[in-house]
């Protein structure tokens, strides 16, 4: 899972936020690491994604369990190195250094920059699987975005990694709709409008949206760019959500090809890649990840700690495993 999401997101950081189109006329189709076009000129790197989700398991592992306030101090005392930072993130540390307690210094925000993190927290967890794996991940999705489509989706995702770390398998590639909007539908509390593609009359939570659009762009046989290109797949969750399940819905039995149509047919196509590759890394195990990615992955957090997303798995296992 947590493999598999570093992959992701090494994949995908180097063309981030260019639409499909345009990336295919510029490199082609991508299906390996590319040097760094912010003047790094290295391959492999992570952004945000990476650095805060491993960042979290740093913390974890140092406590041993979640502690919100912990986590938040990580993140603000390592900012100098985030790669990639969101607006909603930002402005969360903003708060730290002015003074803010963690729990009131999220901004209300329904961007993916709670969900494309989350995932490490089922870990103190795998043990026990006790309840309070879900009050952990809601704190922890709060920590940065206080927003009621955010909360759901990462527990709905903490939900479906859950399931499949637990060795079930989708019978059906409806499986993945019905399982997030199970989770998702009696959390919402807000409604969302589209900033772009053809769905623009739509007003309603996420989860309707995804239980109304994803399966119509499933039976209609769209590929992965032409449904996302319908709902604009970016880094909003009315966007990022369907777009990861889509592709979960037409390649998760395929890990290279889920992750590499996330990298090349998205818009914001290293969270969509992180989060597909943590899936079905979690679905499948680490081997089923290409070796060449595996291998060629620097898994360094800082710039200058090769290795330590490696090691960081490593330690997890040894600390957390079953």
């Amino acid at each position: 899972m947590l493999l598999g999401l570093a992959i992701g997101d090494a994949l995908g950081y180097t063309t981030e936020a260019m639409r499909p189109g345009e990336r295919r006329r510029v490199f082609g189709e991508i299906r390996d690491y590319r040097p760094g076009v912010r003047g790094e000129g290295r391959t492999g790197l992570p952004s945000d994604d990476t650095q805060l989700a491993f960042w979290t398991l740093e913390q974890l592992l140092e406590d041993g369990h979640l502690v919100p306030e912990h986590v938040a101090r990580r993140f603000l005392n390592n900012r100098a190195h985030i790669r990639g930072i969101g607006r909603t993130v930002r402005a969360f540390l903003d708060r730290l250094e002015m003074g803010y307690p963690w729990y009131e210094a999220a901004p209300h925000s329904a961007g993916n920059g709670a969900l494309m993190r989350i995932a490490p927290i089922i870990l103190p967890h795998l043990r026990t699987g006790t309840r309070a794996l879900w009050w952990d991940a809601a704190l922890l999705a709060m920590l940065t975005h206080n927003d009621a489509a955010s909360t759901a989706g990462c527990l709905a995702f903490v939900f479906i990694w859950w399931q499949l770390l637990q060795g079930i398998r989708p019978d059906h590639p409806d499986w993945w709709i019905e399982t997030y909007v199970s989770v998702a539908r009696h959390l919402e509390t807000s409604n969302y409008r589209p900033r772009g593609g053809e769905y623009l009359d739509f007003e309603g939570p996420v989860w309707q949206f995804v239980a109304r659009h994803v399966p119509e762009a499933y039976y209609q046989d769209m590929s992965v760019r032409e449904a996302c290109d319908r709902w604009y797949s970016g880094a909003f969750l009315l966007e990022t959500v369907p777009s990861v399940l889509y592709i979960l819905m037409r390649h998760a039995d395929d890990p290279e090809e889920a992750i590499v149509r996330a990298v090349n047919d998205t818009y914001d196509n290293d969270t969509i890649a992180a989060i597909v590759g943590a899936t079905v890394g979690a679905m499948h195990g680490a081997q089923a990840l290409p070796e060449r990615w595996r291998r060629g992955l620097p898994g360094e957090l800082y710039g200058d700690d090769p290795g330590r997303v490696q090691r960081l798995i490593t330690q997890a296992m040894e600390q957390f495993g079953p």
